[in-house]
């Protein structure tokens, strides 16, 4: 994070490609397209940009007192999902005799385009706003110079008739795309897709996520695309089993097949005591969440599929990958970290989870408030993930 001293020396700067300053504390609009702009650095500093709150464009501190709340407002941009891939950022508090300010450093994103609520936002010089057709696909090829995850590299083999247009068209960008951008985009079709991170513009063919989010048959280039299902008779394996189910194909159609199938299936509601409330064997909410963050990460590179096992007691979910990045046994789950950003970044874009770094506590939250048993992680084994939720009796 800068430091007072480093500070001092940025207010009596102009407005640049790396500062915006401010005296509002109440423009959460002009603050996330400030910290999406910085996130896409397009004039590729490599260098953090600072948003600074309480602080004339002349660089006289505005008198202002900055209270925990206006911080947390400012933090809230890192992972409530209004900013995606959602940045990294640190938010701090100065202090001064003639008034505080608030500082949140933002750190050029390594997988561009970043949008604020679906709007492509971009600093060059003094001039901030949506970026234009030429901007875009300068991020674009930003990204696909230093991509690192599984996801955004191209599926080489593969092409436009491996995806279907009209389910990224009518179902995915009204979904990613702000209303007023998507009304007078002009961009032809794989620029669209490349700019979303679903296409490489200089293999010419889709990336494993277009291919997983919108193909017509993502097996055939990743082996390991699908989900199993097996309802158990007994509490382990070898008993018998009375129903399975594989869910494979796009991850658009069958997160929402997902959804409907545990309501239908593994949701139950127990009988409450006299006044008490509904409860059920077990939570949509911890199920769905659970499940969602196999699917978000997989190590699609494997072969093996996401195990969805029912059990008399309880139901295991596991996937191929273990904790990625920063994630730690000894940190999960307050640490987290993307194996498949952009998958990441769909999921969330489709509405299927609500924000980032958040579904693993949101799950725990939902079994201990309808009394369930604590879900129990395997989070240690290098190549797997998985998570038992025991039934609610």
């Amino acid at each position: 994070m800068i430091t007072k001293e480093e500070l001092e020396k940025l207010l009596p700067q102009l407005e640049q490609d790396r500062i915006e300053k401010t005296i509002s504390v109440n423009d959460p609009n002009k603050f996330g397209e400030a910290i999406c702009a910085f996130a896409n650095d397009l004039a590729n500093h490599n260098q953090p940009g600072y948003l600074i709150v309480g602080v004339h464009d002349d660089g006289s501190k505005a008198g202002m007192t900055i209270t925990e709340q206006n911080l947390q407002t400012l933090l809230d941009f890192r992972t409530d999902g209004r900013i995606v891939p959602p940045p990294g950022m640190i938010v701090a508090k100065f202090e001064y005799p003639d008034g505080e300010l608030a500082v949140v450093e933002v750190q050029p994103h390594f997988l561009p385009p970043v949008r604020f609520k679906g709007k492509l936002c971009v600093r060059a010089g003094i001039r901030k706003g949506a970026a234009n057709e030429a901007e875009e696909r300068i991020l674009t090829e930003k990204r696909t110079a230093f991509a690192r995850s599984f996801d955004v590299l191209p599926c080489k083999g593969s092409s436009m008739d491996d995806i279907s247009v009209e389910l990224f068209k009518l179902r995915y960008l009204p979904s990613a795309i702000d209303a007023a951008a998507l009304a007078e985009n002009g961009r032809e079709l794989k620029v669209q897709l490349a700019s979303l991170k679903f296409y490489d513009l200089k293999e010419d063919c889709p990336t494993y996520s277009g291919i997983l989010m919108f193909g017509t048959n993502p097996r055939f280039f990743i082996p390991g695309a699908s989900l199993q299902y097996v309802r158990f008779q007994g509490e382990d394996e070898a008993s018998d089993f009375d129903f399975e189910h594989r869910f494979e194909g796009d991850l658009t159609t069958q997160l929402g097949q997902m959804e409907e199938f545990i309501k239908a299936n593994i949701v139950k509601v127990v009988l409450p005591e006299l006044g008490s409330e509904y409860v059920s064997s077990y939570p949509l909410r911890a199920v769905k969440e659970l499940l969602f963050n196999a699917v978000i990460h997989k190590d699609y590179q494997s072969n093996a599929p996401i195990k969805f096992y029912e059990f008399s007691d309880r139901i295991e979910i596991s996937n191929a990958g273990g904790l990625y990045g920063k994630a730690r046994p000894e940190n999960f789950p307050n640490e987290n970290d993307y194996r498949n950003p952009a998958i990441s970044e769909a999921v969330k874009n489709l509405g299927y989870v609500n924000a980032f770094n958040v579904g693993v506590k949101a799950a725990v939250a939902a079994l201990a408030k309808n009394g369930s048993p604590a879900p129990e992680f395997i989070k240690d084994q290098p190549f797997s993930f998985s998570v038992k939720i025991f039934k609610k009796v």
